[in-house]
């Protein structure tokens, strides 16, 4: 077992609640289809699931690039629990920061998704 960060409110939600916001790794839609839970072999579902709780939970900027840092950070976790000192655990690394930099550069229109007011958006 590994011990993870998440904010209290993901682990006082209901798992009706959870599963209505996380999907696990990638977007909704098809790009969760995409996007693996697992880093050769390695789920890491749960740091996607908290990510996911994050985001849906975040209100600004700051918030996005904490959960950002909290995935990461996560990810790390999990594999430092599971992986030896051998070259999977590099190369789970790797990934795992391939997935932070994803979410970090290009996750800000699944965080903002929802949280602009429909009368506050223009057409283009």
């Amino acid at each position: 077992m590994t011990n993870l960060y998440a904010p209290d409110s993901y682990y006082l939600a209901s798992d009706t609640e959870r599963a209505l916001v996380c999907n696990g790794c990638g977007s909704k839609g098809l790009g969760g289809f995409l996007v693996p839970d697992t880093l050769y072999g390695l789920s890491v579902t749960d740091a996607c699931q908290i990510h996911d709780w994050m985001y849906h939970a975040g209100e600004n900027v700051n918030d996005k690039d904490e959960a950002d840092r909290v995935f990461l950070n996560n990810m790390i976790r999990i594999i430092d629990a599971a992986s030896s000192s051998g070259p999977v655990r590099w190369m789970r690394r790797y990934r795992a920061m391939s997935y932070f930099a994803a979410v970090r550069d290009f996750g800000g229109s699944a965080y903002w998704l929802e949280k602009n007011a429909p009368d506050k958006l223009i057409a283009v």
